[in-house]
């Protein structure tokens, strides 16, 4: 069986791989609750653990999290595999939504919470992280990706 959409597998790794990799960077370098302002009351970066979803929604569910988490993932993974040939947005889109999953996942499964630490503090936002970013990032991809499905559509002969 061949690989069928690339861009999908790439993102995917890609958005997994610099997750991990920026968290291991915060683990290593700060002390939790430690902040480094980047922009003073702008931007910082503050190592803070989540046990909940985005915005701390769901806090302590860490267990439902997870599963989800893999839930989402899998379907994911069966979509990229076994569906249609996507289009290049929906590709990126569902790619970044899995890399985001997967790394959030697997901080819940193996540490029993989230490490964010994006934080903008200039409009008083959660502290996040870049799976949650690229999550949101893969949204958006689908958002442009139904606009253009909706767009080709509309402009059908009867």
């Amino acid at each position: 069986m061949r690989l069928k959409n690339h861009f999908f597998w790439i993102a995917a790794f890609l958005a997994f791989f610099l997750d991990q990799l920026t968290k291991f960077w915060v683990v290593q370098t700060f002390a939790l609750g430690q902040t480094l302002p980047l922009l003073p009351g702008i931007f910082h970066f503050t190592y803070v653990t989540n046990t909940g979803a985005a915005f701390s929604l769901l806090s302590g569910k860490v267990e439902w999290l997870r599963w989800l988490s893999l839930g989402v993932s899998l379907v994911l993974i069966g979509i990229a595999t076994f569906g249609p040939m996507l289009s290049f947005w929906d590709q990126l889109g569902y790619g970044l939504i899995l890399g985001g999953a997967i790394g959030n996942g697997i901080d819940r499964f193996s540490l029993g919470y989230v490490v964010d630490f994006l934080d903008f503090r200039l409009i008083n936002f959660a502290v996040f992280n870049v799976a949650d970013s690229f999550i949101s990032i893969g949204i958006v991809c689908l958002l442009i990706a139904s606009l253009q499905q909706t767009s080709t559509s509309s402009h059908r002969p009867r």
